[in-house]
């Protein structure tokens, strides 16, 4: 199936996916130094550069699109076009992101991951109960969890 958008809007409309400082992340973030927690951002030293990094909890945070890390959930859906360079560049994805949590844990790192759908999408999780489930992940001691959004 061809591309219905012309090449050049498509390239504009790629080129404006951010890696780092997306609204998801600035959103945790905003609400995270609110709450009185202070953290590290993009750690070029550690495995994945982790979007958020609390060293007072030896935690990091990513916080992953789900299209781009391949989540199941209802914002994830294949593209109908080039289906071949897609499962071969979120598979990609997800097995980078194994790698960099299984070194992180190596190093003694806890991690989080809070996908897209836990804040935005018909599924999405209250804010302040996301929040809570930071801090409560935080204060427990887990090595590695996940937030998502709601399964109906």
């Amino acid at each position: 199936m061809a591309d219905i958008v012309p090449k050049a809007k498509r390239s504009e409309m790629m080129a404006g996916i951010r890696g780092k400082n997306t609204r998801p992340e600035i959103l945790i973030r905003r609400a995270l130094h609110a709450r009185g927690y202070r953290f590290r951002l993009h750690r070029k030293d550690l495995p994945g550069k982790p979007d958020i990094v609390l060293p007072k909890y030896r935690a990091v945070i990513f916080i992953n699109g789900c299209f781009w890390h391949g989540h199941d959930c209802h914002l994830f859906k294949w593209p109908k076009t080039r289906e071949d360079f897609w499962r071969e560049k979120i598979g990609g994805n997800k097995v980078r992101d194994q790698a960099k949590r299984a070194a992180l844990e190596q190093a003694g790192w806890r991690i989080l991951v809070i996908w897209e759908c836990a804040l935005k999408g018909r599924n999405r999780r209250d804010p302040d109960d996301v929040l809570e489930r930071i801090g409560a992940w935080l204060a427990g001691g887990g090595m590695e969890h996940e937030i998502e959004g709601m399964r109906t």
